[in-house]
């Protein structure tokens, strides 16, 4: 191998490092913490953690710390893309990023969020039945009208974080060092399961299996806009709907009563 090609190799692996430590690697990380604090502290069932938590008891400066989490998280996708732009190489349509083939698109993730979703949320309630899921409090609805449109963003932001970074950004730069195409679903589906450890580890597998058949589509279609819609609209129904399952099945999705202090999970996303 020639001494470009090796630098070449190099400086890309520390690139991938580099991004992954800034992004879903450093969540991974902090989820697979909180997982072990978790239960070294009392049984798992017996745990909870917070989706979308509260960044300050004044709603309107919650709102404001809400939408620069945000924000700063997308400025991380917005860097991934940006690493895989090129000259005369559009990397949103070369990841399938773009608009123009919203409609198959859409129905595509339609079609995973009947197929993804409905079994995701059958993994959790058994889960929490088994006494293996973390209980996890979504946040409440009725605090300030603009709740809803903030959890709309942070469904979005999920699903763009995750399948860009996952799906685009990994699966273009672990090809151009070698790995088949197998490796690349396997490795990024475990680390995608990781990723959601602080819920518990069945859904960290629910979420590896989600990631190996997200990966299988990426790999058949080429384009990763039908995953982040079919992301974004199960983070919104989870989001969105999770404090109206609480409420109506509370042995299932809402936390014990006596619960321990929750686990703060400073990264994962959904």
């Amino acid at each position: 191998m020639a001494a470009s090609d090796r630098y070449r190799r190099t400086r890309l692996a520390w690139e991938i490092v580099l991004v992954l430590l800034v992004s879903v690697g450093q969540s991974a990380i902090y989820s697979v913490v909180s997982f072990v604090r978790a239960a070294t502290r009392a049984p798992i069932s017996q745990q909870q953690t917070q989706l979308n938590p509260s960044r300050s008891a004044e709603p309107l400066w919650d709102a404001i710390y809400q939408f620069l989490d945000i924000f700063f998280s997308l400025a991380l996708v917005a860097l991934a893309l940006y690493l895989l732009w090129e000259p005369a190489n559009n990397a949103l349509r070369r990841i399938g990023l773009d608009f123009r083939r919203f409609g198959s698109d859409l129905a595509r993730g339609l079609l995973l969020v009947a197929l993804i979703g409905a079994p995701g949320i059958g993994v959790y309630a058994i889960g929490r039945a088994i006494g293996q899921s973390i209980a996890v409090v979504p946040a409440p609805l009725d605090s300030s009208w603009w709740v809803v449109a903030l959890l709309v963003l942070a469904a979005l932001r999920a699903g763009l974080t995750e399948e860009v970074i996952f799906l685009g950004y990994l699966f273009d730069r672990l090809r151009r060092l070698g790995w088949s195409w197998t490796g690349i679903i396997v490795s990024t589906a475990l680390l995608r399961g990781s990723y959601h450890l602080y819920q518990g580890w069945p859904s960290a597998l629910g979420n590896v299996v989600m990631g190996l058949v997200f990966g299988w589509c990426y790999k058949r279609w080429g384009r990763v806009m039908p995953l982040v819609v079919a992301h974004t609209v199960i983070d919104i129904v989870a989001f969105v709907g999770y404090p109206l399952a609480a409420a109506w099945w509370p042995g299932i999705f809402a936390p014990p009563a006596s619960t321990p202090t929750p686990t703060a999970t400073p990264s994962p996303t959904a």
